[in-house]
């Protein structure tokens, strides 16, 4: 099947670029490929939309989307132990923190709203297919091959097997979120990473909640750092932080972010969101309600010194395939959607002609660096590596002048060039954590809530976990690091099993969420995270 255009990914970057290519040039043949079961069926978020770039793609319909809730009133809290929390005051929030005018939504139904907009325009949108490669001829990417379906765990055709089809564009547009699948493929294969420094990255928690209408405040925002984060025994840092956003309905969002270069090997970042949830501050709004949703997702969050080069020969990254989230803003959605826009208008003379694609489209990345995201991102430069170099304290006073007194326009250059994965010290020269048992009520287990990611895989299908070296887990993971990824996966997945007296790493491929966490903590790089078959994976009705 051939298009003008290929467009993998589903989320916010992957629809505005098809809905602009539509509104510019209608003759033009766009397909969208999204591997969940519908839109919107893998989307997590916090989710804090800034509509600026929803209003530039949708000038005269932007406020007919499912805004959500707007944010009334924002807070800034340091959690300094499990029983205390100082409010920072207004006037110590660094202006990227102020969310007045910005919408606490649902990033799916936002993205099903937005499909349909696509689908309207004439975009070809095929949920349930998984782009499984890139198709690369003479160095120049001409499309994606998608994933076959009805195999069993040998890889063999069952009965209902139906092979994977080319689908062939002029240009492809890699969409896929953090740590995509084939962007990286094309991040390696091109050469494209950033030379400054390494992409970094952060594992984000979400719940929602039904919680007693006495304790609902639609529009409060409330996010912090510090405990259960932070200093931990062993002088072992990690850092990150909390949200908790109230929603209509007596519905709140609550999570917590913890970035990927933690050094505790014993740190298990899904029993700490747990804690997280006993801290008065957040116990007195969730306590009398219900868990209703549960996920976990990858963030790319390195900032304007880590993005990659963003074209290449036949395509482009785009959002957060490339990393353009806003971390000192906490946001991802409207920075995705405007790398689309610019993405459509990047393309738009090269589709007016003849030629059969494959062009580098070095304009993109002038384009985007002259944008406003671009000015955003590179105000924003300094942000992470302040707060992991100094901590939440000092690296929040820096991150306060450099945006109060230098408006961001400081001459310092903070360079975070450590890799995440590298980040892990020794098992034996860290403090083991002891993390207190669920009781149910705040706290859960992780079978318990990937119940409430409902996520579904064939289990008559191969893993889609692979390792490169099945005897990395137990001959190097294990002595030194303590296998690692028991602990960092919120999913369950991975499973020391001993068996007469000899462990080996098991791995419950069908309760993966997609999260990604292991293809990027993993501190061999010795798990590779491919799709499953198309349609598989969590489905999040409302995250």
């Amino acid at each position: 099947m051939e298009y003008d255009v290929v467009i993998v990914g589903g989320g916010p970057a992957g629809l505005s670029a098809a809905i602009a290519l539509k509104q510019r040039a209608p003759d033009c043949s766009v397909c969208l490929l999204e591997k969940g079961a519908e839109i919107g069926a893998h989307l997590l978020s916090g989710a804090l939309l800034d509509p600026r770039a929803l209003q530039e793609l949708l000038p005269a319909r932007w406020q007919q989307a499912p805004l959500g809730t707007e944010v009334s009133e924002d807070q800034l809290w340091l959690l300094q132990s499990d029983s205390r929390a100082t409010r920072l005051p207004h006037w110590a929030l660094p202006p990227s923190m102020n969310n007045q005018g910005c919408r606490i939504i649902s990033l799916g139904t936002l993205c099903r709203w937005l499909a349909k907009e696509a689908e309207s325009l004439g975009v070809e949108i095929y949920p349930g297919f998984a782009a499984s490669e890139l198709i690369i001829e003479a160095g120049v990417v001409k499309g994606v091959l998608t994933g076959d379906l009805g195999l069993d765990k040998a890889g063999k055709p069952k009965a209902d097997h139906v092979p994977g089809m080319a689908l062939l564009g002029r240009y492809t547009l890699l969409a896929e979120g953090a740590r995509g699948h084939l962007g990286k493929q094309a991040i390696q294969q091109f050469e494209l990473a950033s030379p400054t420094q390494p992409q970094h990255y952060a594992l984000g928690f979400k719940e929602l909640w039904q919680v007693p209408a006495a304790q609902s405040r639609p529009g409060q925002v409330l996010h912090g750092s510090g405990w259960p984060l932070g200093v931990q025994a062993g002088k072992t840092r990690s850092h990150g932080g909390f949200y908790l956003y109230h929603l209509a309905d007596n519905q709140v969002s609550v999570g917590l972010i913890v970035d990927l270069n933690y050094q505790n090997p014993w740190l298990s970042p899904f029993d700490e969101f747990q804690r997280l949830k006993q801290h008065p501050l957040l116990k007195q709004v969730l306590q009398g309600g219900e868990r209703i949703s549960y996920g976990a997702r990858a963030i790319t969050k390195g900032g304007w010194h880590s993005l990659p080069r963003m074209h290449f020969p036949g395509g482009l990254l785009l959002g957060c395939d490339a990393g353009t989230l806003d971390f000192s803003r906490i946001k991802g959605i409207h920075s995705a959607m405007k790398s689309g826009l610019l993405a459509a208008e990047t393309l738009l003379p090269h589709l007016g002609k003849k030629e059969q694609g494959g062009r580098e489209l070095a304009d993109y990345d002038q384009a985007l660096a002259s944008s406003w995201l671009g000015a955003d991102l590179k105000q924003a430069r300094n942000f992470g590596a302040a707060l992991h170099s100094t901590g939440p304290w000092l690296g929040g006073a820096f991150n306060w002048l450099e945006q109060r007194l230098f408006k961001g326009r400081s001459p310092f250059q903070l360079l975070d060039k450590g890799e995440d994965y590298r980040a892990l010290k020794a098992a034996n020269r860290c403090q083991p954590i002891i993390y207190p048992k669920p009781d149910g009520v705040l706290s859960f287990d992780k079978l318990s809530s990937v119940y409430l990611a409902n996520t579904n895989h064939d289990e008559d299908q191969p893993c889609h976990l692979r390792l490169q070296d099945a005897r990395i887990p137990v001959e190097v993971n294990l002595p030194t690091w303590a296998e690692p990824a028991v602990r960092y996966c919120p999913a369950g997945v991975f499973e020391l099993v001993t068996l007469a007296e000899q462990p080996h790493l098991q791995i419950n491929s069908a309760n993966c969420i997609h999260c990604k966490t292991c293809d990027i903590k993993d501190p061999s790089q010795n798990i590779i995270w491919t799709p499953p078959q198309g349609g598989s994976g969590p489905n999040y009705p409302n995250m």
